[in-house]
């Protein structure tokens, strides 16, 4: 006689799907306005743009997809969940905003060997809190089990997020000249990047455990420095934008560091030189480039080394910035450089 079996025997588990569907819809529900004219469970998402595009002579949408990478191991390590969603909201949010857009709607993608419901349900909490900071909503996305894909305990956590902005207030950097000045913002720590090689130097090389509490870090745990959310950084940059301050690009400081991301907004010819002296990165930073023994420019070029967000324009602007972001306590801005003529890239010296 032929075994009956279903798909539960398959390793798909549909009623653990179907409960974290129902804890999912209360925190997502919390995101959205009029605007948004379905709620989960539709084939697709519908979002009204009216209002959206109100007052724009040429709207041009824009969008970004990112996943928050080997983050989600040392998050499984900890058994801390809630935090991812926030991170992967404002990384995919930060690569809009940087652009002059205002992000809209959101989507997500979570991928788990196995479903259990309470993860699932912090893990959407986090990203809704988010969304809500940022005024976006959170209008669906997909929950998959598939233990033929990924290992036992494995995640995969990814966003996408759809922003519109109208064609004349793009930044694109094109106005950037030689002279301007670098003005940073900081990070809340590694935010999503660089996590493949921290694992690395942390645990295999420092050998310690997630919980420990290394001298350096003044008392926090590396559970609570790693897994520190990511700064959202959408509420802050629009308050500088709607402030009409002269900004002329900026760049989300992601993977590749100072070094890789400040350059894809510079226009051919033009480099920055960037003063190290001017900020102190974060404990995190310094404990693992003593255990590895890495030289700076790789920790600049894999970390954002304590700058999460750079904008770029004329001399003077750092007290009208400062002003703007003032009701975001854990955020300031500092002149970290300025814009050179030369080949484009990032050079570390004195600042002339």
């Amino acid at each position: 006689m032929i075994e009956k079996i279903d798909y539960k025997a398959a390793g798909v588990d549909i009623e653990a799907g179907n409960e974290a569907v129902r804890r999912m819809k209360s925190h997502v529900s919390k995101t959205h306005t009029a605007a948004v004219l379905t709620g989960l469970g539709s084939f697709g998402t519908l979002f009204a743009l009216g209002d959206a595009l109100k007052g724009m002579n040429d709207p041009v949408m824009v969008q970004s997809t990112d996943g928050v990478g080997t983050k989600s191991k040392v998050t499984v390590m900890a058994g801390r969940y809630e935090a991812l969603g926030h991170d992967l909201v404002s990384a995919v949010a930060g690569d809009i905003v940087v652009m002059g857009a205002t992000p809209l709607t959101f989507l997500d993608y979570l991928g788990f060997h196995k479903i259990e419901p309470e993860i699932v349900e912090a893990l959407v909490r986090g990203m809704s809190d988010a969304c809500r900071e940022a005024g976006i909503a959170l209008v669906g996305g997909e929950t998959a089990e598939m233990p033929a894909v990924y290992a036992e305990g494995d995640l995969d956590v990814v966003g996408f997020v759809t922003g519109v902005v109208d064609r004349e207030r793009l930044l694109t950097g094109a106005d950037i000249v030689a002279g301007d000045v670098l003005y940073a913002i900081n990070s809340s720590g590694l935010h999503t990047n660089g996590f493949s090689l921290a694992r690395k130097l942390i645990f295999e090389m420092g050998g310690y455990a997630i919980d420990a509490t290394p001298e350096e870090l003044e008392g926090k745990s590396i559970a609570d420095v790693l897994l520190a959310p990511h700064a959202n950084y959408v509420a802050p940059v629009k308050r500088v934008l709607d402030a009409t301050i002269a900004i002329k690009g900026m760049a989300h400081i992601t993977g590749g560091g100072l070094v890789e991301n400040v350059p894809r907004v510079l226009p051919e010819g033009l480099g920055v030189v960037i003063d190290r002296t001017t900020w102190m990165p974060q404990p995190i930073f310094g404990l693992m480039q003593r255990l590895g023994n890495i030289d700076d420019l790789e920790m600049h070029r894999t970390f954002n080394m304590g700058v999460g967000l750079v904008m770029i324009g004329p001399a003077g602007l750092q007290g009208k910035i400062a002003a703007a972001i003032q009701e975001f306590p854990a955020l300031r801005v500092w002149e970290l450089g300025r814009v050179e003529a030369g080949a484009s890239g990032v050079r570390f010296g004195e600042v002339s």
